[in-house]
């Protein structure tokens, strides 16, 4: 194996570690992690709670190479407090960031949180808000931001809100992607409004299909560690910059969806209005039969 090729292609993302993920993602071999486990810099909030600490907080830094060409990356580990942020979680992806606008080099963030952890929930919030500052300014730097959505825990919250200011994302069917996630929206509306049990709703409300319809999602790809690499290389290809002008043309797009969208009652409807062809169908399809499906629907105001 070549230090080019990444050491598990067949590796489902959704059932990965963030270590495993990382591993399959950069060039074998060439990955040096910051501010591992062994310098134990645990959160100093969990143990007022009694709940269980973690010697990387829940993410992982470092550096490799990808394709051959340097890269920052971060992976979250949704298995550990669903991958959700605090003060040492945050304070490594924004230090992380800020070093990337320094070196002029790329990063590709690997999604997998549920947002702010409530035990540290002002902590949480600043660093989400730390870490939004840094990506715009790490890209108005010249440096390509990407994120990586399709692990167990998702991409919701916080977590969604920096996905928003990446330069690409990419997603897969198995990831989902909203501000608020379903148990949330439950909570607050009642199981009338969004019943969090009905897996089927969830998926085709917040997964990967459907933001890639409506252009919250830059690529779409199957649940395999060499299509997130695949992926990822051609998105730091494409520098979309990150100025006035860019930021006024994302706002308008968005006011656009939400006039056009902003009342239906079900992702089907939206699929339907977008001209997709047997859109009941979208869910069961496989990657290739939807992309095609995609390719032939209306503008959707793609992302970016």
């Amino acid at each position: 194996m070549t230090a080019a090729t990444c050491n598990d292609v067949s590796l489902s993302w959704y059932e990965a570690s963030a270590r495993q993920r990382i591993d399959a993602l950069v060039d074998a071999g060439s990955f040096c992690e910051f501010i591992g486990p062994e310098l134990r810099e645990i959160s100093p909030h969990l143990a007022i709670f009694n709940l269980p600490e973690q010697f990387d907080d829940g993410i992982v830094i470092g550096r490799g190479r990808l394709d051959g060409a340097p890269v920052l990356v971060a992976a979250q580990e949704g298995r550990f407090m669903g991958g959700a942020f605090g003060e040492i979680h945050g304070a490594k992806l924004t230090g992380l960031l800020r070093a990337a606008r320094a070196l002029k080099q790329d990063v590709v963030i690997l999604f997998d949180t549920g947002g702010v952890r409530l035990q540290e929930a002002n902590a949480g919030e600043l660093a989400i808000a730390e870490i939004m500052r840094a990506v715009i300014e790490a890209r108005r730097s010249g440096v390509n931001v990407v994120g990586l959505i399709g692990g167990r825990a998702g991409c919701y919250g916080g977590g969604s809100l920096i996905a928003g200011t990446c330069s690409k994302v990419i997603i897969s069917e198995q990831g989902r992607l909203s501000v608020s996630g379903p148990e949330v929206i439950e909570t607050n509306r009642g199981i009338e409004e969004f019943d969090s049990r009905d897996r089927a709703l969830v998926w085709r409300t917040m997964g990967g299909k459907h933001r890639f319809l409506i252009g919250g999602a830059d690529a779409f790809v199957d649940d395999e560690a060499l299509a997130f690499r695949q992926a990822a290389i051609v998105a730091l290809k494409i520098s979309p910059g990150c100025d006035v002008a860019v930021l006024a043309a994302e706002q308008a797009r968005l006011e656009r969806r939400l006039q056009r969208f902003g009342e239906v009652e079900d992702a089907v409807e939206i699929w339907q209005t977008l001209g997709i062809d047997q859109p009941t169908e979208i869910p069961a399809r496989p990657t290739g039969a939807f992309l095609r499906a995609a390719n032939n629907r209306e503008n959707a105001d793609d992302a970016r």
